[in-house]
């Protein structure tokens, strides 16, 4: 029996997150986003913050990578840093989580973990800067950063990242099956689009 796999990937402020949540509740099927976070976390012992934090720094850049790689369980990382282990675990808690059934899955390199998933169907969500600067400042208030900065910044840890473990271009089309511009559709209309193409399979 097939099951439905969606996997959203999306420009910080585009409101991939919230698109995703609500694909999932229109279908009827599990949600993972902050629940994969904390699954990886008890396999790991790294905080939850940092296993939040650490899909989009670059490997061994950032001061959260060195303190993790002495909070982390030493005796099953295996030699490997904290930043390789962390993946392999994100990546067999991704793997399961499939396994159990259809759901959807919000970032975490679930699109390239899954490319060869028959079931999975993977979705890009991203917005012009001008949109995404507005919705984050509506929705996470102002910060000594501005807009433009914070959204360049977490844009580009997540290219970074994205790049180191799968060897692709991150938010490049053809390693999604869709991509939505969220500013010109709408948020509600991106949740309809994905459900009927999905049901449509």
């Amino acid at each position: 029996m097939s099951k439905t796999i969606i996997t959203i990937s999306r420009e910080f402020g585009s409101g991939g997150r919230s698109i995703g949540k609500s694909v999932a509740e229109a279908l009827e099927i599990p949600y993972y986003d902050k629940e994969l976070i904390k699954q990886v976390a008890e396999k790991t012992g790294f905080a939850p913050e940092y296993v939040e934090n650490a899909g989009e720094y670059a490997p061994g850049k950032s001061i959260l990578a060195y303190f993790a790689a002495f909070s982390g369980r030493a005796d099953v990382m295996g030699g490997m840093n904290a930043s390789d282990f962390l993946w392999c675990m994100q990546r067999q808690v991704i793997l399961d989580l499939v396994e159990k059934g259809s759901c959807v899955i919000v970032g975490r390199c679930a699109d390239y973990i899954l490319k060869d998933n028959p079931d999975a169907f993977h979705v890009f969500v991203h917005a012009a800067p001008a949109f995404r600067a507005d919705r984050i400042v509506r929705l996470y208030g102002e910060s000594e950063k501005k807009p433009e900065e914070r959204l360049h910044d977490k844009d580009t840890r997540r290219k970074v990242n994205y790049k180191h473990f799968t060897g692709r271009e991150w938010g490049r089309c053809q390693n999604y099956h869709l991509s939505l511009d969220s500013g010109v559709i709408g948020v509600e209309k991106c949740v309809s689009m994905i459900v009927e193409l999905v049901r449509s399979r």
